[in-house]
């Protein structure tokens, strides 16, 4: 990184310091008391233009956040590897003991755009093309049930939000999450941001739609 970029983020936290902590000190003072207790796991995607606390306008200490490429979710696997987002779902889960948990997809997603492009097999990429085949069934899914002279744009936005239900899916394989789900302590929320206006939708479970989010939801 150049030292403009570094010299900019430097300016960034001193004007964070000044403004934003001062504005929200009490907050930050009893989180570091208390601990934090959110009651939302947020899994979004690693996409520079998604900022989940500002596209939400949240506190500090409201949402435990999971950001990862394409907001994916992988399903539960019971090894001895390293699995960062099942230990961030986990921990939300069973010892934060969040109320929600969203799973956000969003417009113009390089990772759901990614499916439709070769992928070079090279040795630097080699996790990235593992990652990716978390979204292969919103892909099929997609082809499966779009009119085939849809515009490629058409198809990628489709995607996005198919790519949302399949990781709903995959929140189910979760021993933790079923549980919970069972007694009613948890919810699944499946919500598609779209970068060009703002804007939120929901999955309708029973519609099997995606409808914009009102306050009412």
């Amino acid at each position: 990184m150049s030292s403009m970029k570094i010299d900019k983020l430097i300016k960034g936290n001193i004007r964070f310091r000044e403004k934003y902590f001062a504005k929200y000190e009490q907050d930050f003072q009893t989180l570091v008391k208390q601990g934090q207790k959110p009651k939302t796991l947020f899994i979004g995607c690693s996409d520079s233009r998604v900022v989940p606390d500002l596209i939400v306008d949240a506190n500090p200490g409201d949402m435990f956040i999971l950001r990862n490429v394409g907001n994916f979710v992988p399903p539960f696997k019971a090894d001895n590897d390293f699995h960062g987002s099942a230990a961030a779902i986990e921990y939300a889960v069973s010892i934060l003991k969040v109320k929600y948990i969203v799973v956000c997809g969003h417009s113009h997603c390089g990772a759901c755009a990614a499916l439709y492009d070769d992928m070079p097999k090279s040795e630097e990429l080699v996790h990235v093309r593992k990652w990716l085949s978390l979204g292969i069934k919103a892909k099929e899914h997609t082809l499966s049930v779009v009119d085939k002279n849809a515009r490629h744009e058409e198809i990628l936005r489709a995607t996005e939000r198919f790519s949302i239900t399949f990781q709903l899916q995959n929140l189910l394989t979760y021993p933790a999450i079923r549980a919970r789900l069972k007694d009613g302590s948890l919810t699944l929320h499946g919500w598609y941001y779209k970068i060009e206006d703002g804007t939120i939708e929901y999955y309708d479970e029973d519609k099997k739609e995606f409808i914009e989010l009102k306050e009412s939801e």
